[in-house]
């Protein structure tokens, strides 16, 4: 093994620095919208050969996604299939090469057929195939629903006047989108002019045209409905007339995070004239941005609006800061002063006239001290009849400030090559991309620099320099005749090809970018410099003619017999070469081949992880045949474990000048499949289906049985499955493992059904699972799976078969409702302040388990109308008390509290006593019962509910009786109540103490005839302070002495 680990890392050394190809195509799904025109884009690197690559597309359709249908290739023109043939020719679909390793599929018109997975390959140009020569990607097809609509009408404003118009977009794509919106102002032929939009982000933002009007508040753009947006434009212009219509583009974010416009359409337009004034004019200014970069050009308009400008006299003025730039008479000439016209002299700036209505100030390169406020002035001129001009009125518009910023010296430097390894007399590139990009007219110079292989010194090889010319290093002349250097348009990356490459180009390569600026005497100023990181270039050695067979072959075999694989070399780059073949098992379970033996190109063996995990190092043997390209391993008494696909990797050594053993190239052999046989499977479950349904609570038993088994000697796992009603896949019960170690699954543990679970085996090869009181959530869709375990030669216990039993399908239903309450209806007329009582009968119940929630209702008429209206009568529904399946009652409200008797006079009989009984108390009663049930974990659910029969109450006025009289009356009441009491109670005590002294006086005589005295009481006195009854006096009899 010592051995082995500085041999893999010089493998791995030189796997890095070998090219592998690799295809990429953009990332999917992407959702296009029909009768669009989309574009799908694919490029190859790390390739061999020209640096113009073909393509190919193929589609793998939705209804066959096996089947590959070829679409359009850059070099068979009969690459299509049939059903793609016409669209190819007619250029409907044809592929643009962006440059040589990357094209762009077009397809003019989507069709709702073109949706599936699209395929873009590479036809192989390397001498050999490493990486990968093709990717995919998928594009789905959706309905353009995006729908554009407008009122097409013709409206005449006159100046000044106000304009509104509406534009509906609607869309029903169900995936997620966003819209935007835009309104478009066009004359004519002329190119249509933005007034307003609203982007996918909800952002307003205004045309160049109308950005200082809209920030005045002069045009507006609101959404006021749902799909309706409303454009508002206040005081029209001349200008403003023409076709107005609105344009709304439905947008979608692919997978690479960029949003794209799936379909774009416009509304119908609205022909708008606006009449001028005759002698008004008005003036904006417009510029493109407000924050600008040292260097760049700047434009500002002038725009004259006015009617017959050729016929009038006008003259502009400029001003920066409040200062004069130059001034424009009626004759354009313009006038500038000192420091502008300095500048105007060097070519930086312009002040002209670029019609007859628009003015132009243009400065190509802004400095730092250009920031400030810009404005112009237009003045209207009458000519005299002598030829002189006089002034007339003068208008100008909003002062625009700009920012001129310093330019960022911050930006980063890289250099990337395609092809880091190259062999002998092949060309390779090198890129210095520099990020940011900067404009053109930014001045950038790049120096590539370059360090021989074993040398510890870099120079200069070549420098584009600031001023677009090329200077080459004198060290290394022999690459001027070889190299080539190019600044791309676009950006300011520098590429440097370098053909028939040899050793003395291998090494190191880095870049230098130095950002500069031009000052204004024409010297210049190094703001700043980066250097990329290093880029190493290695030469590769001459192409390897090493060659190992390919064939593949199948063996199958029983336990304890030999293993014969072969390993043959068909051809070698040297006579001199030596091998070192290392012999894999790949195994469907894992990723990758294990390694069993290596032997080195010096003939040493080392064993492999995988020989030393399954101890097979007693049981390998290796031989070499004498011509030396043939190899062959033998593996004794194959065990099933055994199977696997085997494969020897070959690598070819060659003695180096130095005398040095180096790793040439490596190959793998084709694959022998080997299979190793165990004993027929003849293990059965019995496949029948049942259907079972019982009561909640009740108890179910559920039988899986073998019929049959490949050895009475085997061992059988049992595990029980179930598919639940709403779940997408089955979940296990319980497992009774062929050690007969019992586990329960998710199903049983979190659903609470351990408990109520019993598996058992009466017998061999039957198995029972029970369900103690079933719920209505143990039904399903039960089986069993029975696995089979034998022992192997090694005394091991594999599993050999396994077999699924017919579904028994389980409902658990909860009781029938027989709910009935006494529907009767009856008749209830009651004094004022009596109590009247309202009973609820429950005539049948489903169940003697349940319990029920009893709500009364009282449902009185209510009267409604006015003077010279029909009366009309109405009822109105009020609950009067709710008591639940718990007992717990609703709060007594208004009118009720306090005056509420709740009675539960048996199990299907509840009674509710009304107090004082009142005249707003009429109407009719009835109660909803409902019935609730425990099912067998404790959780109550209502099972039914039914209604009574009404009870119509009619409560009569009692008028004045002497009992009201009396409570009325404070003095009368304690006439009549209190005073009595003390004046009957004094007597009492008076006849007693006479009767007291005369029984002591004729104690002898009254105690020997045994006539007992008697006793009487304190009388008791029952007294209501409610004064609904009078009070009533009792006097109870004493007790005999």
């Amino acid at each position: 093994m010592r051995t082995l680990r500085p041999q893999l890392a010089s493998l791995l050394f030189l796997g890095m620095a070998l090219a592998q190809r690799q295809v990429m195509v953009q990332e999917g799904p992407l959702y296009r919208t029909e009768g669009s025109h989309i574009t799908l884009w694919c490029k190859v690197s790390g390739y061999q050969g020209p640096a113009e690559q073909n393509f190919q597309w193929s589609i793998y359709l939705p209804s066959a996604p096996e089947r590959e249908v070829q679409i359009v290739s850059t070099v068979d023109p009969s690459f299509p299939y049939a059903i793609y043939t016409q669209r190819v020719r007619g250029r409907g679909i044809y592929v643009e090469r962006v440059q040589g390793d990357a094209v762009l599929l077009h397809i003019t018109e989507l069709q709702d057929r073109d949706a599936g997975e699209y395929e873009c390959h590479t036809p192989n140009t390397d001498e050999r195939y490493f990486g990968s020569y093709s990717a995919k990607m998928n594009l789905v097809v959706i309905p353009d629903s995006l729908r554009v609509t407008a009122v097409p009408q013709t409206l005449n404003r006159v100046e000044r006047d106000s304009l509104e118009l509406k534009c509906e977009v609607s869309k029903s794509t169900a995936q997620h989108s966003h819209v935007s919106i835009a309104w478009y102002r066009q004359r004519g032929s002329e190119a249509p002019v933005e007034i307003i939009s609203l982007s996918r982000d909800f952002v307003l933002r205004a045309g160049s045209a109308y950005a200082q009007r809209q920030a005045t508040g002069d045009v507006r753009l609101d959404k006021v409905g749902e799909t309706t947006s409303k454009l508002t434009i206040y005081n029209l212009h001349p200008s403003d007339q023409g076709e107005f219509y609105c344009e709304a583009a439905e947008w979608i974010q692919d997978p690479d995070k960029s949003w794209y416009a799936m379909t774009r359409k416009r509304s119908q337009g609205a022909i708008v004239n606006v009449q001028a004034t005759d002698k008004e004019f008005s003036v904006r200014l417009e510029t493109e941005k407000r924050t600008y970069i040292v260097g760049e050009p700047v434009e500002f308009r002038c725009i004259l609006e006015a009617q017959n400008v050729p016929d009038r006299y006008f003259s502009i003025s400029w001003a920066f800061n409040s200062s004069l730039i130059a001034s424009l008479g009626p004759n354009a000439v313009p006038v500038l002063n000192n420091e502008f016209a300095q500048r105007e002299a060097q070519g930086q700036l312009k002040v002209a006239k670029e019609s007859d209505n628009v003015f132009v100030l243009k400065i190509y390169r802004l400095r730092l001290e250009d920031s400030g406020k810009y404005n112009c002035r237009v003045t209207e001129r009458e000519k005299t009849v002598t030829g002189d001009f006089i002034d007339k009125e003068s208008k100008r518009p909003k002062n625009i400030p700009i920012t001129v910023l310093p330019l960022k010296a911050g930006f980063a430097v890289t250099a990337i090559s395609r092809t880091p390894g190259v062999t002998y007399n092949e060309s390779f590139d090198l890129q210095c991309i520099i990020k940011p990009h900067y404009p053109s007219w930014v001045p950038v110079s790049v120096t590539w620099r370059f360090q021989p292989a074993g040398s510890t010194e870099f120079h200069d090889l070549v420098t584009f320099t600031r001023d677009g010319g090329v200077q080459w290093g004198d060290r290394y002349t022999g690459f001027r005749t070889r190299t080539a250097i190019e600044k791309a348009e676009s950006s300011n990356n520098v590429r440097l090809s370098i053909s028939r490459a040899s050793d003395t180009e291998a090494g190191k390569y880095q870049c230098v970018a130095e950002l500069w600026r031009k000052n204004y005497n024409s010297s210049w100023t190094r703001l700043a410099d980066r250097t990329s990181n290093l880029l190493e270039i290695r030469v590769l050695r001459p192409v390897t003619k090493l060659q190992v067979s390919k064939s593949k072959r199948s063996i199958t075999l029983v336990e304890n017999r030999p293993i014969p694989l072969n390993c043959s070399v068909k051809s070698q780059t040297s006579p001199d070469s030596h091998f070192a073949v290392l012999w894999y098992v790949h195994k469907p379970s894992d990723a990758d081949g294990k390694l069993i033996l290596k032997t080195t190109h010096s003939s040493a063996f080392e064993y492999g992880t995988y020989a030393e995990e399954e101890g097979l190092r007693g049981r390998l043997q290796f031989e070499r045949s004498a011509s030396g390209g043939l190899f062959s391993l033998t593996v004794q008494r194959a065990e099933v474990r055994d199977s696997g696909s085997y494969y020897c990797h070959v690598e070819e050594w060659l003695l180096s000048p130095n005398h040095a053993w180096y790793k040439l190239a490596e190959e793998v052999s084709g694959r022998t499949e080997v299979t190793v046989k165990q004993p027929d499977n003849r293990l059965q479950v019995n496949q029948t289906h049942k259907n079972i349904t019982v009561l909640e609570n009740q108890w179910v038993t559920l039988e899986c049985l073998v019929s049959s088994r490949t050895s009475p000697s085997s061992q059988l796992a049992v595990e029980w499955y179930v598919w639940r009603p709403g779940q997408p896949e089955k979940e296990v019960v319980a497992r009774l493992s062929r050690q007969n170690i019992l586990r329960y699954g998710d199903v049983a543990v979190l659903g609470g059904v351990r408990s109520r679970l019993h598996l058992e085996s009466p017998s061999p090869g039957l198995y029972l699972l029970s369900i103690q009181n079933a719920t209505v959530r143990d039904s399903g869709a039960y089986n069993c799976r029975v696995e089979e375990w034998l022992l192997d030669p090694s005394d091991r216990w594999y599993k050999r078969a396994e077999d699924i039993s017919g579904l028994i399908t389980l409902t658990v239903k909860q009781p029938d409702p027989t709910l009935q309450v006494d529907t009767a209806t009856a008749n209830l007329t009651v004094q004022e302040k009596e109590s009247f009582l309202l009973d609820c009968s429950i005539l049948s119940r489903s169940s003697p388990e349940s319990r029920f929630a009893v709500t009364w209702y009282n449902l009185r008429a209510k009267e409604a109308g006015g003077r010279g209206e029909e009366e009309e009568e109405e009822e109105e529904r009020e609950a009067v008390l709710s008591v639940g399946p718990d007992a717990i009652f609703s709060p007594e409200a208004g009118r009720w509290e306090g005056r509420l008797r709740f009675q539960r006079l048996s199990a299907v009989l509840f009674r509710l006593t009304v107090l004082q009984a009142g005249g707003a108390d009429t109407g009719n009663y009835s109660c909803r019962v409902e019935e609730w049930l425990a099912d067998p974990n404790g959780v109550w659910y209502r099972l039914a509910e039914e209604e009574s029969g009404t009870v119509a109450v009619h409560v009569q006025d009692a008028g004045s009786t002497l009992q009201s009289v009396i409570c009325s009356n404070d003095a009368l009441f304690y006439f009549v109540f209190f005073y009595p009491f003390p004046i009957f109670g004094i007597l009492i005590i008076t006849i007693l103490l006479v009767r007291f002294k005369s029984r002591n006086a004729s104690k002898n005589s009254e105690g020997k005839n045994g006539v007992p005295l008697l006793w009487i009481k304190e009388p008791h006195l029952n007294y209501s302070p409610t004064c609904l009854e009078p009070p009533v006096l009792s006097i109870h009899p004493g007790t005999m002495d």
